[in-house]
């Protein structure tokens, strides 16, 4: 078994240190991957409860165990209470409502990352109905309160619990009542990187409108059709947002550590212990002032923690990851890495993408990102709708990876995997309003039969 929160020891000497470690991440072309992380919900099949971490009945730690057992995960512990597995450069972590996500294994192609996911989802229902859970795929919890909500044994989030209400109203929202699909990608070089990271934070609205699924919230309709975007708008703004500084003139890995070391961090780990010093910035660690812990000097290991605790729109590590998309169902959880490895991994691609979010303002991309989460397809833009950018968008897309070319033992290329989204563009009509013609109808406003009908 092995202990979570192992991390790099390597002393940090200078914001210099800080700049190498993310350029270190550069690969070239023929050596990037893709990595798919998704998060779902944990209910009790016997009443519609949510899944406690710890229960005599059906809990979040018995499916942990089984899966452990019965398909040779490796338990992780904190406190010697198991938190998430891992096998093959694969890890289930547990998010801090008692959320179960995979953070998938770097792969080549979108085919094996399909096939990734649907073994996950099958055998977490193994487990889930031996001993009367189920999982459902949305962006938001619709109908558990937050003080019903479970919470994962782990410090960092009892830190971030703390100080999420000191700097916006939905901190703790987000923690427990949402669930999102994200994508990691890799970039060749920092010019690479700057590419990729304004396309995907400019087209990042597209993104929530097109996966939208949460619409609702303590069993009533929220009025927005991506809640789980819109709660990120007041949850904390030192580390979250469209990051206009990313389209300035120069802009590079030094400025995005600039950026980096001046937002607060949440924690520190030292001897397996978690530090509280929520609110002090990094930079305050690298200067050794952090208050209380003046002794302290920084590692990489806290850079790479630090980063992590960072939510733009769309983020830097040694990678890049989109972080947009709602929580939703096996086709979509294919399909996000397909829409982002289409524009980002053909050098054509990115640059058609480029071609048409280039003029954009910082206020005409801030006005999108908060208008999206409401209004999804019909978000205006320059006299346009988000619709019509998906629709010059998704051919962008598609041409991109038929052109890179990858195709499965059917001889399909990866374009299978964008069929949804093509439907959501062509008919306007986001997922989460689909959910609402069924809650509203079919479903009588009953979680049960909505958990039922979302449920993996």
């Amino acid at each position: 078994m092995s202990s979570a929160g192992l991390s790099d020891p390597t002393p940090v000497e200078s914001r210099a240190d800080l700049a190498r470690w993310i350029e270190d991440g550069c690969k070239p072309a023929d050596q990037w991957r893709i990595g798919t992380e998704h998060e779902k919900f944990g209910f009790r099949l016997s009443d519609g409860a949510p899944l406690p971490y710890e229960d005599e009945g059906p809990s979040v730690r018995k499916v942990l165990e089984g899966m452990a057992a019965e398909f040779g995960w490796e338990p992780m512990l904190e406190n010697d209470k198991p938190v998430g597995l891992r096998r093959n450069g694969a890890s289930i972590a547990l998010e801090p409502g008692g959320q179960f996500e995979l953070s998938g294994a770097p792969l080549e192609h979108l085919h094996q990352t399909c096939a990734e996911t649907g073994r996950h989802l099958e055998e977490v229902q193994a487990i889930a109905e031996k001993i009367g859970a189920g999982f459902f795929g949305l962006g938001s919890a619709p109908a558990w309160a937050l003080e019903d909500m479970p919470r994962v044994p782990k410090a960092r989030y009892q830190i971030m619990s703390r100080y999420m209400p000191k700097v916006g109203r939905l901190g703790r929202e987000m923690m427990f009542r949402t669930c999102t699909i994200q994508v990691n990608l890799d970039f060749s070089s920092e010019v690479d990187m700057v590419k990729k990271l304004r396309a995907a934070i400019a087209l990042q609205p597209l993104a929530t409108a097109l996966f939208a699924n949460s619409p609702l919230l303590d069993g009533r309709d929220t009025g927005w059709l991506s809640y789980r975007a819109h709660i990120w708008s007041d949850t904390d703004p030192d580390r979250t947002g469209m990051l206009p500084f990313v389209f300035e003139d120069g802009f590079g890995i030094e400025r995005y550590v600039d950026w980096a070391v001046d937002a607060p961090m949440y924690f520190l780990r030292r001897d397996g212990q978690f530090l509280d010093v929520a609110g002090q910035p990094f930079s305050r660690l690298l200067e050794g002032r952090v208050e209380g812990h003046e002794d302290l000097r920084p590692t990489l290991g806290d850079w790479e923690d630090h980063l992590s605790t960072l939510f733009p729109e769309a983020r830097i590590k040694r990678f890049l990851e989109t972080r947009g998309a709602d929580g939703g169902p096996w086709a979509r959880i294919c399909a996000l890495p397909a829409f982002w490895v289409g524009l980002m991994y053909d050098a054509d691609a990115l640059d058609a993408a480029w071609e048409l979010v280039k003029d954009w303002t910082p206020e005409e991309r801030e006005s999108l990102r908060l208008t999206a989460p409401k209004l999804g397809l019909r978000a205006p833009i320059r006299g346009r709708s988000l619709q019509d950018i998906g629709r010059e968008v998704m051919p962008i897309i598609r041409a991109g990876l038929n052109r890179r070319g990858r195709v499965n033992g059917h001889a399909e290329s990866e374009v299978i995997f964008l069929q949804e989204l093509e439907e959501i563009v062509s008919s306007g009509v986001t997922p989460a309003e689909r959910v609402l013609a069924q809650w509203r109808g079919a479903w009588q406003r009953d979680p049960q039969k909505l958990y039922a009908a979302c449920a993996y």
